[in-house]
C-alpha cells in the first residue's frame, strides 16, 4: 500500500462501507450486542485499598457479606437475594427455551433472580427460577394476570439502555409456532415491539398502573420500574413518585437482541454517567437504600459490581455477560461463526436466529446444542466468581459488606470519568464540575 495514503477520520472505511450498504439495500442496519464505541466506563475508576489510614479485612478469617433485599418499600414479600448480581430481562423468542432454562438454573444455584423479558413466561424458566421477575412491557406480548401472580416481582419496562425511546425487533424467522402462540402473532412475520405503553401517557398514568398491578397481585410483589439511561435524574424521581419499590437504570452499554444500529450507538448515556444521577435523585427524595437501585449496562467483572455498588447501586443486572457465560461466542464454534460472515467474539447477528451456540435461536437443532444443566452450571460459576471478586475488593477497602463501599473509596483516571462518576481525579482532590 502507498505509504502516502491517509484514511479519513470522518469517512473511514467502516463509514464508507455503511454508506455503500445503505445505498445498495435501502434499509437500515439492525444488530444486537449493544454499543461498540469506546465510552467512559468502570474501567476508568480505581479503588483506594486500605493500608495505614484504613485497615483491610483478612479474607480467610473475616466475613464480607453480599446479600441484598429488593422491594422493601411497599411489597409484602420483598426479594431476599444472596448476591447483588441479577439476570436482566431477555425474552423467549430472542433466546431459546434451553437458554431461558439455563439462566433460571444458574441464577437459582447462585442465589439470585432472573427476569422474563418480552414475550411472556416459559415453564422452563419459571420451573428452574427460585426468584423470577416478570417484565411488563409496552407490547404486552404474552402478558396475563395468572403469570403476574406466579412471578416473584414485576418490572415495568419504560425503556432499555440500548434503545431508549425505541422498540425492539423479532424477525420472522424466530417467530415459530410456540413463540407466535405465546405472543398472539402470526407465524413467520416480523414483530416490532412498541416504544411506549398503550395506556400510559405520562407519570400520573404510571402511578395508576402500579396500583393496578399491586391489586392484581395482592400487594405481595415488589414493583420495579426500568428506564433507559437518558434524562436519568428526572426519570428516577418520577418513578419514585409513582410508587416504585425498585428503580432499574440501564446504561447505553446494555445489550439488545436486535434494534437499529443508529439507536445503539447514538442514543442514551453511559452507565457511568447515569448512576450518580440516579443516586442523587434518590438522595434528594430521602429514599436512597429505601427504594433500591439496580444498574445494568456493561457489567462484566466483580470490579464492575463493586464500583457500581460503591457509587450507590444496591445491585446490578447482567445480560450479555450471562449469555457469554452460557457459551455464546465460544471459540469452539468459530468455524460456524465464520461461515455466517462473523467470528467467535464478534457475532452480533442475534436477530437472524442462526447462533451456533444454540442460545439466540429458535431452530430446534441449534437450540439442542445448549444443555440447560451445563449452561446453568457455567452461569452459576461465573456469578460466584463475580461475587468473590467484589468481596476481595471490599475486604481490601476494609468493608464487612459490599454495601459498605462508598464513593470515597474510588478515584478516576480521566477527567471525563471523574466528572461523570463525581469522584476525584486520581492524585488530586478535584472533581471536575464541582466548585471548590
Amino acid at each position: 500500500m502507498n505509504e502516502g495514503l491517509r484514511e479519513s477520520a470522518t469517512f473511514d472505511r467502516a463509514t464508507i462501507h455503511a454508506i455503500q450498504r445503505a445505498a445498495a439495500t435501502g434499509v437500515y442496519d439492525i444488530r444486537g450486542w449493544g454499543a461498540k464505541r469506546r465510552l467512559p466506563h468502570f474501567d476508568d475508576l480505581l479503588f483506594l485499598g486500605a493500608s495505614m489510614s484504613r485497615y483491610p479485612l483478612e479474607g480467610y478469617r473475616e466475613r464480607c457479606d453480599t446479600d441484598v433485599v429488593l422491594g422493601t418499600r411497599h411489597a409484602r414479600h420483598p426479594l431476599h437475594l444472596d448476591i447483588p448480581v441479577t439476570i436482566a430481562g431477555m425474552s423467549f423468542g430472542a433466546l431459546s427455551a434451553n437458554a431461558k432454562e439455563a439462566l433460571g438454573r444458574g441464577a437459582t444455584a447462585a442465589g439470585t433472580s432472573t427476569t422474563t423479558g418480552d414475550g411472556g413466561m416459559t415453564p422452563e424458566e419459571r420451573g428452574q427460577s427460585r426468584h423470577l421477575v416478570y417484565q411488563y412491557l409496552p407490547s404486552r406480548y404474552g402478558m396475563n394476570p395468572d403469570d403476574l401472580r406466579k412471578a416473584d416481582a414485576i418490572e415495568i419496562v419504560l425503556g432499555q439502555g440500548a434503545k431508549p425511546g425505541g422498540g425492539g425487533m423479532l424477525l420472522g424467522q424466530k417467530v415459530t409456532d410456540r413463540v407466535a402462540g405465546m405472543r398472539t402473532l402470526p407465524v413467520g412475520v416480523d414483530q416490532r415491539s412498541a416504544c411506549r405503553h398503550p395506556d400510559w401517557t405520562g407519570p400520573d398514568d404510571l402511578t395508576i398502573k402500579i396500583v393496578e398491578l399491586r391489586e392484581i397481585t395482592d400487594w405481595e410483589k415488589p414493583i420495579y420500574v426500568k428506564v433507559g439511561a437518558t434524562r436519568t435524574y428526572y426519570d428516577v424521581k418520577l418513578a419514585v413518585h409513582a410508587g416504585a419499590d425498585v428503580v432499574v437504570v440501564d446504561g447505553m452499554q446494555g445489550g439488545t437482541a436486535a434494534t437499529q444500529e443508529v439507536f445503539i450507538e447514538h442514543v442514551g448515556i453511559p452507565t457511568l454517567a447515569a448512576l450518580p444521577q440516579a443516586v442523587q435523585a434518590l438522595q434528594e427524595l430521602g429514599v436512597h437504600r429505601k427504594v433500591q437501585l439496580i444498574v445494568s449496562g456493561g457489567i462484566r467483572t466483580g470490579a464492575d459490581v463493586a464500583k457500581a455498588i460503591a457509587l450507590g447501586a444496591d445491585a446490578v443486572a447482567i445480560g450479555t455477560a450471562a449469555l457469554i457465560a452460557l457459551g455464546d461466542n465460544h471459540p469452539r464454534y468459530d468455524a460456524e461463526y465464520r461461515a455466517l460472515g462473523s467470528a467467535a467474539g464478534f457475532f452480533d447477528d442475534f436477530q437472524d436466529g442462526r447462533d451456533p451456540a444454540g442460545i439466540t435461536t429458535q431452530d430446534d437443532e441449534l437450540a439442542d446444542r445448549l444443555d440447560p444443566e451445563e449452561g446453568g452450571r457455567r452461569l452459576a460459576n461465573y456469578l460466584r466468581v463475580l461475587t468473590m471478586e467484589a468481596q476481595t475488593i471490599a475486604r481490601a477497602c476494609g468493608k464487612a459488606h459490599l454495601h459498605h463501599l462508598e464513593p470515597e473509596d474510588l478515584v478516576a483516571l480521566t477527567i471525563e470519568s471523574a466528572a461523570m462518576a463525581r469522584v476525584p481525579l486520581a492524585g488530586t482532590d478535584w472533581i471536575p464540575g464541582r466548585t471548590r
